[in-house]
């Protein structure tokens, strides 16, 4: 089950602003603690299992997934070709959401998931309203044309005017569109995330 509680709380837990937006920076800075009755503080030695524990958690949130979704995501990226680290952030990176998110149409990627969801975007030319949908290379997102005119898009693009658009992706902000050029890389992937815990947490 997806986690649908105060997402400060979650960044508390995992002291590191999990969702990108100021508003969780400022508040993690007011109660830095990790949350609970007694408000407890962070233990200064952790142990092996919970350095795994926790990256995987922290990797897990940042992406809105359940532990099922998260599993099968591992599952798929430990039975394919490669670094099974780098495969499962890449599959997480090629999310429809995420591509949104990181295109720089969105704040923050639970803002993108609802507009994946919402079907705001097309996919191909094709309305599309699944978040998880994996994009490639050579994949073109868009917003569809009769909400190019949201008031939402114009806030975002001028809060996000400074924002670098990785290189895996071509974004055009006057036509609100998305071209996925290539596959990221290891030096596009979230850099809150560790790979090699969640590997081991699975591989236990």
């Amino acid at each position: 089950m997806r986690y649908t509680g105060p997402k400060v709380r979650l960044c508390r837990r995992e002291g590191k602003n999990l969702f990108g937006s100021e508003k969780y920076q400022k508040l993690l800075g007011r109660n830095p603690n990790i949350p609970g009755m007694h408000g407890g503080k962070r233990l200064g030695k952790v142990s092996e299992y919970g350095r795994q524990l926790r990256a995987k958690q922290c990797a897990k949130r940042i992406f809105g997934l359940s532990e099922k979704q998260f599993r099968k995501y591992f599952a798929k990226a430990d039975a394919a070709k490669g670094v099974t680290g780098d495969v499962l952030l890449q599959s997480l990176e090629t999310r429809l959401d995420n591509a949104i998110y990181r295109g720089g149409f969105a704040i923050t990627r639970a803002q993108a998931r609802q507009f994946a969801s919402h079907g705001i975007f097309l996919l191909n030319g094709r309305r599309i309203d699944v978040p998880s949908a994996q994009v490639k290379p050579g994949d073109v997102i868009e917003v569809r044309p009769s909400r190019k005119t949201s008031p939402v898009f114009t806030k975002n693009l001028e809060e996000l005017e400074s924002y670098q658009v990785p290189s895996w992706l071509n974004a055009d902000p006057k036509k609100l569109s998305i071209e996925v050029s290539s596959l990221p890389e290891a030096q596009h992937f979230e850099m809150l995330i560790e790979p090699q815990p969640i590997v081991e947490f699975y591989s236990r």
